[in-house]
Order: C-alpha cells, then sequence, then structure tokens
C-alpha cells in the first residue's frame, strides 16, 4: 500500500531534521524551495535590486546556524520570513536607508490573487489609462513607502505573500487582534490616499 505524501509543513520539518543530522543536501531542498519567494521578498523591501541576492543569501545562512531552533510549531517559511526581514533590516540600517516596497510587486504579475494589480482593468488601454495606471501605482507606492514599519509588514503578508491572518500573527509575534488592526489601518491609509485620483480618472471619463 502506498504511503501518503507528507504535507509541506511536515516535509519542511523532515528536511530540517535531515539537515540537523548531517544530510547538507537536505538543506540545499531547503534553500531550493524557498530561495526564489525569499528573493522576491526582499525585492519589495529594498529598492536596490543587486543588495536582493546578497540579503537572500545572507538569511539561508542565518537560517542554517539557527535550524536548531526550529521547532515545526510555525510553518517553515513563516519562520524564514522572519529572518528574511531582519536581515533585510540589518542592511539597510547599515547602509542608512529604510526599508520601503517596490513597484515590482504592481508590474511583475504576482500570482496573488488578492494584490491590487489584479483589481485594474486590463481592457480598453489607451495612452491616458496606461498613464493613470502607473499615476495610481506610484501614489500606492508612496503610500505603502509612509507607512509605519508594523502597519507595512503585516499588510505586505496579507496581500502580496497571502499569508493568513494566523500565520501572520505567528510571523509578527503579536495577537490575531492586533494583526487585523494592522491590516485594516494599512488599508484604510492606502485607500485615502488612492481615493482622489479614482475619482479623477473617472470624472474624465465622462
Amino acid at each position: 500500500m502506498t504511503q501518503p505524501a507528507a504535507a509541506p509543513q511536515e516535509a519542511d520539518l523532515l528536511l530540517v531534521e535531515r539537515t540537523l543530522a548531517g544530510d547538507q543536501r537536505a538543506y540545499g531542498l531547503l534553500v531550493l524551495k524557498y530561495q526564489r519567494r525569499i528573493q522576491r521578498l526582499i525585492g519589495r523591501m529594498v529598492r536596490d535590486v543587486d543588495l536582493v541576492e546578497d540579503i537572500a543569501q545572507e538569511t539561508f545562512i542565518r537560517a542554517y546556524r539557527a535550524l536548531h531552533q526550529f521547532r515545526g510549531d510555525a510553518q517553515f517559511y513563516t519562520w524564514l520570513y522572519r529572518i528574511a526581514v531582519n536581515t533585510a533590516k540589518k542592511f539597510l540600517v547599515e547602509l542608512k536607508r529604510e526599508p520601503s516596497i517596490t513597484e515590482s510587486y504592481l508590474s511583475n504579475g504576482d500570482d496573488d490573487e488578492t494584490s491590487w494589480q489584479k483589481n485594474e482593468q486590463s481592457s480598453d488601454e489607451t495612452p491616458e489609462t496606461v498613464l493613470a495606471a502607473k499615476e495610481i501605482a506610484e501614489v500606492v507606492n508612496r503610500a505603502m513607502d509612509d507607512l509605519p514599519t508594523d502597519l507595512r509588514e503585516a499588510i505586505v503578508l496579507r496581500e502580496i505573500e497571502g499569508l493568513s491572518y494566523e500565520e501572520i500573527a505567528v510571523a509578527m509575534e503579536c495577537p490575531i487582534g492586533t494583526v487585523r488592526s494592522r491590516i485594516f489601518r494599512a488599508r484604510e491609509a492606502i485607500s485615502a490616499r488612492v481615493k482622489p485620483l479614482l475619482e479623477k480618472q473617472t470624472s474624465k471619463r465622462w
């Protein structure tokens, strides 16, 4: 009788255990599995594309060194996410920069169904609508930049990474109620900035 496939979380935990037992290839599989996702996450935090690969590499080095601390209580990606965010912040502090969301997630056709790009109209494209979409994207980007760090992290985890409220609570080490509050406040702040532009575009059409 064929054994059922292990759930992703169980599979990750097994790879962690194999790594700790001395199987370096097992950690290579974890890196391979999450490398692109971590790079995309870091790419949304820093503007300098050249830094993304360095920060991602440092993230996996730090994770390897701290692997004995992973207990499997949360998903491996949630644990790895915290290391990636902290590593990116460390790089940015050293460069005397502030974390900032880039426009890449608005233009790269991310698969996340909850991303704002999915709500944009793709039909009837004209130079005017393309310009308007770009203008809105820039306003969203600036609004994200202006959010306090805790609100920005929460909205990125929910809208871009697609994590559940429970997973975000674990990643941000705070109650679910706090997560909901942060996401609500972030959405309200971004909507307040975008609404005047949308109203202006609507009035232009007729």
